[in-house]
């Protein structure tokens, strides 16, 4: 049996994720780029690909979504680099700053380490039934309920 794994150039399970790929506003100054992430083993009846990315240690009661993209094409195994806003096939959400695609990490000044976890889901369903503007907790939530398979990274940053 094969199981679905997420791979990428730019983060590395547990590591300090590079500032490149930090929030650019609210005093950060990071580059806001979203990282090259590839995926392989998709399980049977894949039809489609989610990534997401979120950090479960927001100071919020909720964490706090960075990145949704939905409705991924099943040939689609890999984006590069920078490629938020660039993904000619894919539905990026609105994330938690308020704006759509990647919003890199930036926790509170003095808040300590927080996790970014990456996560690609195989979906059997080509395109994911929920509205265009879409909380984040729903897509998690139809992600979660429909998911064959999901494969996370989870980086790490602190400021």
């Amino acid at each position: 049996m094969t199981t679905l794994k997420l791979n990428s150039q730019d983060i590395t399970e547990g590591q300090l994720k590079d500032k490149r790929f930090s929030f650019n506003s609210f005093g950060n100054d990071g580059d806001n780029i979203s990282p090259q992430l590839s995926w392989e083993n998709a399980p049977e009846g894949t039809k489609s690909f989610a990534i997401t990315c979120f950090d479960p240690d927001a100071p919020t009661e909720s964490g706090f979504w960075h990145w949704q993209v939905i409705n991924i094409p099943a040939s689609t195994t890999s984006i590069e680099q920078g490629a938020s806003g660039k993904i000619a096939s894919g539905l990026e959400m609105r994330n938690d700053y308020g704006s759509m695609g990647y919003g890199g990490a930036c926790p509170p000044e003095g808040h300590g380490m927080h996790r970014y976890q990456f996560t690609v889901w195989a979906l059997p369903v080509e395109k994911l039934e929920v509205p265009e503007d879409a909380s984040c907790a729903l897509v998690s939530y139809m992600l979660n309920a429909t998911a064959l398979g999901k494969s996370t990274i989870t980086s790490t940053y602190v400021r």
